[in-house]
């Protein structure tokens, strides 16, 4: 599998584990000590990778069968480090994630969530 291929497996693997409030998804997807951050309700939202997975685990999660929505626009990756762009749905919102990755012991993780939230 390319790296770019195990990439895109992992940002299938968070897009879904947000879709379904799948918790093992989530730790899986994540780095231990990633960050989420971006604005939401008007304040800044700066979160560890254990308050945004209880953050996600508060929603209703989405029917099953469902096709979460999953955009990849940009794909960067330099040796073992790696960006992604990509636009995702969650509890009837819609956000552009810029998601950063670090390859650690020939996995990918997300190591850092940068967040926009659609008006």
């Amino acid at each position: 599998m390319s790296d770019e291929q195990a990439i895109g497996t992992v940002v299938h693997l968070y897009v879904d584990g947000m879709a379904f409030c799948n918790e093992a998804a989530l730790r899986k997807a994540f780095h231990p000590d990633a960050k989420i951050i971006g604005n939401f309700q008007g304040a800044v939202e700066w979160m560890s990778r254990d308050e945004f997975i209880a953050a996600i685990l508060a929603e209703p999660p989405a029917a099953p069968g469902t096709q979460p929505l999953l955009d990849i626009e940009i794909t960067d990756i330099e040796g073992d480090a790696a960006f992604v762009k990509v636009t995702d749905e969650f509890a009837g919102m819609r956000f552009t994630d810029y998601l950063s990755f670090l390859k650690i012991g020939g996995h990918w993780v997300i190591v850092n969530k940068l967040y926009h939230l659609h008006r």
